[in-house]
């Protein structure tokens, strides 16, 4: 055989084996899929889990948070809760008890389209975008300049084509958005605009929160309908650490959980500023003032349907600056999903920020490292996975295709080795080397497994030098622009029909104009 013909029949084969890896297969057979079952990585033992519960029990009876408003002591008290001497409120361990034993578990977070809901609950993992960028990283000319409305859009229809990324929170600040109201309604407008998965955002008033259940009731044909598949949860930060309730936040809560909107309880202290600079210290704050959220929004509505949210972040105690990308984000991160699964409840952090200010090495290091370990852990929700850079100051498009081929391979991790009889392999082993041909490469078993076992990139590449070459030597972040601009320009999807929008910007002040959601967008002409 000449090395001419070799080449061709290994090129051959190598078109085969790629038109089998593209060939769809369902879901449910696919090499990773939302929800993995995560758990193998712990740093905390089950004492130290014990310890801190302790620790996180005495501090809420014995210091308590302060600023509680008048409907959170009017709820909390009859059921045991008291006002110290210094006005906090304190939380026995008798009423703390009493809510984890009955508050609401294993639920379902829906998308508006059912092949997106989610069973956060065990140590299933799932991936997600967060955060309230100010700024949108330019990675073609490495520049930064104000987030907007329409950015908030286009994050939202590139999370829609990215298997990998299972839910779309809220990743950036709409900064063309003047009041409160404005940025309340619209930012909740984009999400829903642009993806079919389960959306989270945030309110600050609670006027806000009542007009956007009435968006929502209309979106899902009713107010039952909407509170059987709720698809917008609210992320609020209830507490201002440490240890003190967000009065304004904490009146949005109690008009979400009202409204059937499930409800992120996130407490978002720094260690070393907002918290204790030991990592323990940190956690145990974090977890005693989640543990405080949940009793409080028991106490206001029994069963509400809550996602217990310790988001402890790290400084970089020479600054005081944030660090987001630090292995110790991760530690802390992944303790408090530990933590999570110690009480039985749906758990979610951040992890996956980076501190890069540019979708580069040192991003690529940081977030694999804090969102790989934190997946181990069985974390629950993982947000702030996908896009973020500068630790939260900045958002990248761009960064959200990268992300998504980073999260499809931890997220292989987190399924790890099925080991079997078929898995084994002793019959394939067998026959490969007594009958031949010597190798694997157009097995049966290798053919049936291409997409089953594997995860294959989207953006990266993975050519020989020479290939690479000959491809014009392409650069990551130049291809998740192409990619970025390829689904701007084509994909508009019609989750809400131009019959439905009409109604809802009657009724509410959209922004966003129509003319953007709908092929022949001005901005790409």
């Amino acid at each position: 055989m000449s090395a001419v013909e070799d080449l061709s029949r290994r090129r051959g084969g190598r078109e085969a084996r790629r038109a089998l890896r593209s060939r769809p297969i369902p879901m449910a057979e696919a090499a990773v899929r939302p929800g993995m079952v995560g758990g193998q990585y712990k740093p905390l033992t089950d004492h130290d889990m014990q310890r801190i519960h302790e620790t996180a029990l005495k501090l809420l009876e014995t210091v308590g948070l302060a600023q509680a408003i008048p409907t959170c002591i009017e709820a909390m008290v009859p059921r045991g809760a008291f006002l110290n001497a210094q006005g906090r409120l304190c939380i026995p361990r008798s009423l703390v008890e009493d809510i984890l034993a009955s508050c609401a578990r294993n639920f379902v977070l829906h998308g508006r389209d059912q092949r997106h809901d989610m069973e956060p609950s065990g140590n299933r993992v799932y991936f997600g975008t967060a955060g309230a960028a100010v700024h949108i990283v330019e990675a073609a000319t490495r520049t930064y300049r104000e987030s907007y409305l329409a950015d908030l859009y286009d994050a939202a229809r590139i999370v829609d084509n990215c298997d990998n990324i299972h839910f779309f929170q809220r990743c950036l600040t709409a900064r063309d958005m003047i009041t409160g109201h404005d940025l309340d309604i619209n930012t909740m407008y984009a999400c829903l605009a642009g993806t079919s998965k389960h959306v989270g955002t945030s309110m600050v008033d609670p006027a806000h929160v009542d007009e956007c259940l009435q968006m929502l009731h209309f979106i899902a044909g009713g107010e039952a309908k909407w509170r059987e598949r709720p698809f917008v949860s609210q992320s609020n930060c209830f507490v201002v650490p440490p240890m003190k309730f967000a009065e304004d936040a904490c009146r949005c809560l109690e008009a979400a959980a009202r409204g059937g909107m499930p409800v992120l309880l996130l407490s978002a202290a720094q260690a070393g500023a907002t918290s204790p600079a030991a990592l323990a210290g940190t956690v145990v704050q974090a977890v005693a003032e989640c543990l405080a959220a949940l009793v409080y929004i028991n106490c206001v509505v029994p069963g509400a349907i809550a996602i217990w949210g310790p988001w402890p972040f790290v400084s970089d105690l020479r600054t005081g600056a944030m660090s987001g990308g630090s292995g110790e984000q991760a530690l802390i991160t992944s303790a408090c999903a530990q933590m999570g699964h110690f009480y039985n409840l749906t758990v979610g952090s951040a992890a996956g920020m980076c501190d890069s200010k540019m979708p580069d090495m040192q991003a690529g290091y940081e977030k694999g490292v804090t969102a790989g370990i934190s997946a181990m852990t069985g974390i629950n929700l993982m947000y702030e996975s996908a896009g973020m850079h500068a630790s939260l100051l900045g958002f990248s498009l761009e960064s959200l295709l990268i992300d998504n081929d980073m999260l499809g391979s931890i997220n292989r991790n987190v399924r790890g080795i099925e080991v079997n009889d078929e898995t084994l392999s002793l019959d394939v082993i067998t026959d490969v080397c007594v009958n031949g041909p010597g190798h694997y490469l157009g097995n049966e078993q290798t053919l049936s497994l291409m997409q089953k076992e594997y995860v294959y990139p989207q953006i990266a590449n993975r050519m020989s030098p020479k290939e690479w070459a000959e491809a014009g030597k392409p650069d990551l972040v130049e291809r998740a622009t192409a990619r970025k601009m390829e689904i701007l320009t084509t994909y508009y999807p019609d989750y809400l029909p131009w019959e439905m929008d009409q109604v809802i910007r009657q009724n509410h002040d959209i922004k966003l104009p129509r003319s953007m959601m709908e092929p022949g967008d001005p901005r790409w002409a």
